[in-house]
């Protein structure tokens, strides 16, 4: 899995995923405090994840495994919004 927030949303008018419905959000990959990489992915968001969110994410073989990518030319999907991560006792990140 990837850490990333959302920064952004990305349209595409023709595409060729055959993916009905499909949202797609600009991800910018970050540490589990939050603080972000500078380093985009554009992602099928799969639980309706909004701007701001830390969100995890799959990519390459392992995410098309959901009912909903099976077999579709997609590279990155959201799987989860965070809401919170502890290292050890510690909070690292809370939504």
């Amino acid at each position: 899995m990837i850490l990333g927030m959302v920064t952004g949303t990305v349209v595409a008018t023709q595409k060729a995923d055959k993916v009905d419905g499909a949202k797609y959000l600009l991800i910018n990959k970050c540490d589990e405090h939050g603080a972000v990489k500078n380093d985009f992915y554009v992602a099928l968001d799969q639980v309706g994840a909004g701007h701001g969110d830390m969100v995890m994410m799959a990519q390459g073989s392992p995410n098309r495994q959901t009912e909903r990518t099976t077999d579709r030319p997609i590279d990155a999907s959201i799987l989860g919004i965070i809401d919170l991560i502890g290292k050890g006792d510690v909070v690292a990140y809370k939504k």
